[in-house]
């Protein structure tokens, strides 16, 4: 088993939005005890679905609960630019094609009660990969061992990874970026994801720019609370009336 160690520079932006996340963990927590394994996916790539997995994971980690945090976005991992491992290790996709157990890909972290299993090498196949039943039985395993498990998966607008992944889970989160996809492509994905039969737990509109939006005092991350509570997608794209 690695250590994975989080940088100093992703330390200090974890701190700064530390907020944010703990009020999505809260709302996630008041939607449901059984809420316990969360897909987090988005519309397009670079929306901050992967910041957002992460700083979610830390959120729950840090107010106590085993956390663990899955890179299932095995086409195009960005999680080794967050967490670095000095030594060599196995990733999810060496689990789900057999060449090793699944003890062997569940590491520590420089955070406390937060483990991560990383994603490994790129596969030829890793749609068939999340669908085969070694991945549903690792869900089953960790299920028992830790208190939420949050799993990045790749953008639901370009595969359908997520929608597999999120069959397997809970609940779903899509994490979008203001004003960078239209009204009808963040529908459609709310849409695929609510088809996967886990909980539809909302939309976070990331990267607004608060100079511009009158989305309140929720900074980076303001769209959360510009819909008021957390699952009223349906108002995407539309500005909410400001209480007087």
């Amino acid at each position: 088993m690695s250590q994975f160690t989080l940088g100093r520079a992703k330390a200090q932006m974890v701190k700064s939005m530390e907020e944010y996340y703990n009020a999505i963990q809260v709302n996630i927590q008041f939607s449901g005890s059984e809420l316990k394994v969360i897909t987090v996916t988005s519309v397009q790539p670079a929306e901050g679905k992967s910041t957002t997995s992460t700083n979610l994971a830390i959120s729950f980690a840090t107010s106590g609960y085993r956390t663990l945090l899955i890179d299932a976005d095995i086409r195009n991992s960005v999680m080794t630019g967050t967490f670095k491992a000095e030594e060599a290790y196995h990733g999810l996709t060496s689990y789900l094609s057999g060449h090793v157990d699944m003890y062997q890909v569940i590491h520590d972290t420089s955070v406390q009660n937060l483990n991560i299993i990383p994603a490994g090498q790129v596969p030829p196949n890793p749609t068939t990969l999340l669908q085969n039943a070694r991945f549903e039985k690792l869900l089953e395993f960790v299920r028992e061992r830790f208190d939420y498990i949050i799993i990045d998966t790749p953008p639901i607008g370009l595969v359908v990874d997520a929608a597999i992944v999120a069959q397997k889970t809970d609940g779903s989160i899509l994490v979008t970026e203001s004003g960078a996809i239209s009204r009808r492509f963040v529908k459609k994905a709310v849409e695929q994801m609510e088809q996967s039969g886990a909980q539809f737990l909302g939309v976070i509109l990331n990267k607004v720019d608060t100079t511009k939006d009158k989305y309140g005092s929720y900074g980076a991350y303001g769209a959360y609370g510009a819909y008021g509570a957390y699952g009223n997608y349906g108002n995407y794209g539309r500005e909410p009336e400001m209480d007087s």
